[in-house]
């Protein structure tokens, strides 16, 4: 029961942090998008570059975004699942923005994210961010 209700309180912990971060990328608050990421985080994103390590290169990757994005910027969950222990916990997103389309209209785009955490000093810190979309041919 105890390993049950710390498993919950984890995950609820890793949610809180994860919705901070969203919240953060909808209005460009850079401070609130790196607040609880490690300075060594390793991204894989979908635009070019095929891996991002380290928190400048990081934050560097939002200016692409934002560079296209409206406001409010479109950063939205459709489905979220967190597992949590007491020191590592991953999540997995489906989530929907929006993408340049024709004319500079914004076209929704739907892609999926996974999040790696460690708690790191008692705070839940994001290591490591995987953005992608499937693959067309």
């Amino acid at each position: 029961m105890v390993e049950s209700q710390n498993q919950s309180e984890n995950e609820s912990a890793v949610r809180k942090v994860i919705e901070s971060w969203l919240a953060a990328v909808r209005t460009k608050d850079y401070d609130g998008i790196l607040r609880n990421h490690s300075s060594d985080i390793v991204m894989f994103d979908v635009p070019l570059p095929f891996q991002l390590k380290g928190i400048e290169a990081y934050k560097k990757s939002w200016d692409l975004f934002f560079s296209w994005s409206n406001e409010p910027v479109p950063f939205d969950v459709t489905e979220m699942n967190i597992t949590a222990s007491t020191d590592v916990a991953f999540a997995v997103a489906t989530m929907r923005c929006a993408e340049p389309g024709i004319n500079g209209q914004p076209k929704g785009l739907d892609f999926r994210l996974t999040i790696g955490l460690r708690k790191i000093d008692g705070q839940w810190t994001i290591t490591h961010e995987h953005h992608s979309v499937p693959s067309v041919d």
